[in-house]
């Protein structure tokens, strides 16, 4: 007899729930936001009664919106628009629509499947409005690049680049004129030891020129030198040729790539060769403090010094994985202290550090720091000798808040507060512990400074530029606020007009002055008021600017009792923090607000009339009046979302021919609270007939719209595996050979809940529970042919049942914990963890229990060192019934180098109890398994800092492994048995295959395996 093997599964691929996945982080629902729809001309708009008075204004903005870009793209967009709108952005980050984290860096997203729009209110007006337009930019790329009978979210726009995409989007919601993003290419511009660093187009692919604001730049020469007109024939073009952007430049512009670049770069350098000519670099205005450094220590911004000059404050990606708080010498700026690990502590999920920065209590003791936890603004408060949280005060009122600064006598902070979308000034009095409104309207109110008498606040605000009636949102200006009767009066500084702002105010130690950021030449420089007088000089004439990361982020801090001031400057594509001694009276130059015009405005500085500019100035065109718009409460239904490609496959064979193929569609709500993933695939078997118990079926209904997330899944699965065997026999006389194609289907019907509670982002509990029955049954062929004649003689089909059915109840608790960071293709820094219990019963009974726990250190950037111990079993009367699987320690994510494919005849020694030792000590009902891995990308140890995984990321990792299988008969060595445990060493080499999947190459040597050598293995699977 010949027998041959082989061996096939019908499998599902399904899309489990966030709570339901073994490790990851949690999108945590802290409150319940009660949604209404708002009905405008052309859109629909979702929000909750909490944001109800920024909403209006927001409504009217995106109806403008919709005028100007309407105009610009020479495009109707097809249907309602939907825009999802949320008071704050804690209350954003816990959207079902967009999956995964949101980090505090995200403005908004529009989402391609159903052109949603979703966004916080951005607090200033102008920042709502700036995001709603580049947003709604982006559904019109999606409009404009769908064919109408493509599927759900399929568009040419996809297919781009992200510089041709938002810069697009950054250049027609912002314009040609934009001190922020011509301070980059100022900066690149001078460069280091006289060369620019100014890429050309082809260089915009590489994720080092931030593509917004690169992006924008290209579009604005476009513009300038073509005319707007060609933008949205660039992005059908473009799109039409597969995302192939030289293409779309030679047949529109009708110049290569290449040429272009050159042109685009020679215009940079005329446009701002007079302006840093007229200016200096940032190294000659004051003391270098905190240098950015390689491996994202790039960020270095919100500085705040302490009141005796001593000690900076600051906020830093040198971290890596998160923005932190720091304190350094302000005279060396050695780091003494940090104060927060939000990447890997849960409680902080937010520092706010695009809109805030600390503030330090009069005695040089303690900082505040703005932040948001369980969803709530807080003020946490540090020592900075030791670097302990002294205290966190939760303002629930708000939604969020900015830039605090203690009064003089250390009684009370004022900061900025956010409710409504909108943003106001208030007073926390920290002895009474109450909250009081210092205004109330829909102006922007930033970045208060208490003076040293204590009975004026300054800040910035749009109040005295603004036209709300127009929604024409001015610059900001400089004001005073007397905190005891909330008067505001304005302050001259200079004056505001022509895109000039005023911003972060800072008292002189004195009181009779203001330090503070101004661009009246299109260059945010350090300028001085007298309070009394009015009279201004400049302090700074910095080529590129102080800034953070924002152009109205904080950037400045006056040592309330020396005079130091302390400031960040944006320079070679990162941000320093400097000093400079402001405490003279007599110092500065008179500022410049004219002579260099054309420092803010993007090149070509001769260029053609701008369609963008002149929308953009006219704050009446498409402006719908005032009106009470009709709301609705919102009601969810699902609707088809998504459709996975439906799949056939044909085969063929002598027992005939067998067709198969599968399809799943999702449907979600508007919101995405409510899923229904449904999935079929169909198998004819050997029947050649389609027949129930050869489909697999899965239903999935997942809910999120409660902190308490529950789910159903029911459906059936087959598993089939088989062979065939060939011999020769007689049959009613006459020789024959007779052919049996064997098939074992395990058949799993199976329904079960989910539901799970998030603690907070990084732990959960899960609970689940539910019914599986499971058949076992063989399918035989039969087919014997003369030997004579070649006649069929014998063709049978039978099937007989191997097995009694497993009729299971299932059930299972786990505590999960995961605060993991992901490199390119494994975790390189933080915890996860997994306990769980999961008692089975009905025909058998056992609990699975599993631990499983996992920590990753990374001494040094990049450098990571990772450990796990996993710990699975079976336990109870039937946790070694035959008919469940056995657990096997060779799988290649468990110890390397006794995989099942790996094992030789010859290593097969039998003895009286097993015809393979070697092989059977790896297989048990338990088992205990230990890794250890350092990690780090191919290129980091040659220094590289960008680019460190290599053109095709690549991580290096040297590894031993360790485990031990074992069962009720057989304990292992450590717990008194024989049982023996197995090890291994090598190296593996991880390569992210395009963002699909991770490909695993190891090359292990197995310790327990003499004579074997080293045991090459390959599998699809990242990093533990």
């Amino acid at each position: 007899m010949r027998s041959f093997f082989f061996a096939a599964c019908i499998t599902v691929a399904l899309a489990a729930p966030a709570s339901a996945q073994y490790f990851g982080r949690n999108k945590v629902q802290y409150k319940k936001l009660h949604f209404q729809v708002l009905k405008t001309e052309h859109f629909d708009l979702y929000f909750y009664p909490e944001e109800r008075d920024g909403v209006e204004i927001a409504a009217r903005m995106a109806e403008r919106w919709h005028a100007r870009l309407e105009r610009l793209l020479a495009h109707t967009l097809r249907g309602r628009q939907p825009l999802v709108l949320y008071a704050s952005h804690p209350d954003f980050e816990q959207n079902n629509i967009i999956p995964g984290e949101l980090g505090e860096g995200t403005g908004g997203v529009t989402e391609p499947l159903r052109r949603r729009i979703v966004l916080p209110m951005g607090g200033p007006l102008a920042d709502t409005d700036h995001v709603i337009g580049h947003e709604l930019v982006h559904a019109y790329q999606f409009d404009i690049t769908t064919n109408p009978n493509a599927p759900p979210g399929q568009n040419g726009a996809e297919r781009l680049p992200l510089w041709f995409i938002e810069g697009m989007a950054e250049y027609l919601s912002l314009g040609p004129v934009d001190p922020n993003t011509a301070m980059w290419l100022r900066d690149a511009t001078r460069g280091t030891d006289g060369k620019d660093k100014l890429p050309s187009i082809s260089d915009l692919d590489d994720p080092k020129y931030f593509p917004y604001r690169w992006g924008q730049a290209f579009w604005a020469y476009v513009g300038g030198r073509f005319g707007d007109d060609v933008v949205r024939t660039m992005l059908t073009t473009a799109a039409a040729a597969g995302g192939d952007t030289d293409a779309a430049i030679e047949k529109v512009l009708g110049v290569k790539t290449k040429d272009l670049s050159e042109d685009w770069k020679q215009s940079i350098r005329r446009t701002y060769a007079p302006v840093l000519a007229a200016t200096v670099p940032p190294s000659e205005i004051g003391t270098l403090v905190i240098q950015a450094k390689d491996f994202a220590g790039d960020l270095n911004v919100g500085p705040a010094i302490s009141p005796d000059g001593r000690w900076i404050a600051f906020l830093s990606t040198r971290s890596v994985f998160s923005i932190d708080l720091f304190v350094a010498d302000a005279a060396t700026g050695k780091i003494v202290r940090k104060l927060t690990s939000t990447a890997n502590d849960p409680h902080y999920s937010s520092l706010q550090f695009i809109y805030s920065a600390g503030a330090w209590d009069p005695q040089s003791q303690r900082i505040a720091i703005a932040t948001v936890t369980e969803g709530r603004p807080a003020l946490a408060v540090f020592g900075a000798e030791r670097g302990d949280k002294q205290q966190e005060i939760k303002v629930p009122e708000l939604d969020e808040i900015f830039n605090p600064t203690w009064a003089p006598d250390g009684r009370a902070i004022c900061f900025t507060g956010m409710t409504q979308g909108l943003t106001d000034l208030y007073v926390y009095d920290l002895t009474t512990s109450t909250l009081r409104r210092l205004t109330d309207d829909a102006y922007a109110d930033l970045q208060p400074s208490w003076s040293p008498d204590g009975r004026r606040i300054a800040f910035a605000t749009d109040r005295f530029s603004s036209d709300l009636r127009t929604l024409s949102i001015g610059d900001y200006q400089l004001a005073l606020i007397d905190p005891a009767t909330a008067r505001v009066e304005p302050l001259p500084a200079i004056p505001a007009g022509n895109s000039i702002k005023n911003i972060n105010p800072q008292w002189s130690p004195d009181g009779r002055a203001l330090l503070f950021i101004s661009d009246p030449d299109g260059i945010p420089n350090l300028y001085r008021m007298n309070v009394a007088t009015g009279d201004v000089v400049q302090m700074t004439r910095v080529g590129t600017g102080l800034s953070g990361i924002t152009s109205s982020s904080p950037a400045l801090s006056v040592a309330a009792r020396t005079g130091l001031a302390a400031f960040s400057v944006y320079e070679n594509g990162k941000y320093d923090i400097y000093t400079l001694d402001v405490s003279g009276i007599g110092r500065g130059l008179p500022p410049r607000t004219a002579g260099l015009p054309i420092a803010a405005v993007l090149p070509p500085i001769d260029r053609r009339p701008s369609d963008v500019a002149a929308l953009l100035s006219n704050p009446t065109f498409g402006l719908p009046p005032v009106v009470d718009y009709p709301v609705a409460d919102y009601k969810p239904s699902l609707q088809l979302e998504g459709v996975v490609q439906p799949q056939i496959a044909v085969g063929a064979s002598r027992y005939g021919a067998a067709i198969g193929g599968g399809i799943a569609f999702q449907f979600a709500d508007m919101l995405g609270d409510h899923m229904l993933t449904t999935i079929v695939q169909l198998n004819s078997g050997l029947s050649n007939n389609f027949s129930l118990k050869n489909t697999a079926a899965e239903a999935i209904y997942f809910n999120q719209a409660h902190r308490w997330n529950w789910g159903i899944v029911a459906g059936q699965v087959p598993y089939l595996t088989g062979g065939f065997q060939s011999s020769l026999t007689t049959i009613q006389g006459e020789p024959a050979e007779v052919d049996q194609q064997l098939i074992f289907r395990q058949t799993e019907q199976s329904a079960s809940g989910i539901v799970a509670y998030p603690f907070n982002r990084a732990q959960r509990v899960e609970f689940q529970g539910g019914v599986t029955r499971m058949s076992f049954d063989q399918i035989t062929q039969t087919q014997a042919f003369s030997l004579n004649t070649g006649q069929l003689l014998l063709n049978d089909n039978s099937e007989t049942s191997l097995a009694s059915p497993l009729t299971l109840g299932t059930s299972a608790a786990a505590l999960v914990y995961d605060t993991s960071n992901f490199g390119a293709t494994s975790p390189v820094s933080g915890r996860r963890y997994r306990f769980e219990a999961a008692p089975t019963f009905g025909t058998i009974d056992f609990t699975g229990v599993l631990a499983d726990y996992r920590e990753y250190f990374m001494p040094a950037p990049f450098y990571t060192l990772a450990a796990r111990v996993l710990h699975y079993g079976r336990y109870g009367s039937g946790g070694e019934d035959s008919r469940l699987f056995p657990l096997f320690l060779g799988y290649p994510n468990l110890v390397r180098g006794y995989d099942v494919g790996s094992f030789q005849n010859a290593e097969c020694v039998a003895t009286a109890a097993s015809t393979c030792p070697a092989f059977d000590r790896l297989v048990g009902s338990r088992m205990l398994v230990g890794n250890l891995e350092f990690r780090f990308p191919l290129l980091r140890p040659f220094g590289a800092s960008q680019r460190m995984y290599g053109p095709i990321p690549v991580e290096v990792a040297f590894f031993a492994d360790g485990g031990v299988a074992w069962d009720r008969s057989e304990k292992p060595s450590f717990l008194g048995g024989s049982r023996q445990g197995v090890g291994s060493a090598g190296v593996t080499f991880r390569v992210n295959l395009l963002g699909f999947a991770v490909g695993s190459f190891d090359f292990a040597h197995p310790f327990q395996r003499p004579g074997r050598g080293w045991v090459f293995q390959f599998n699809l699977s990242p990093g533990f």
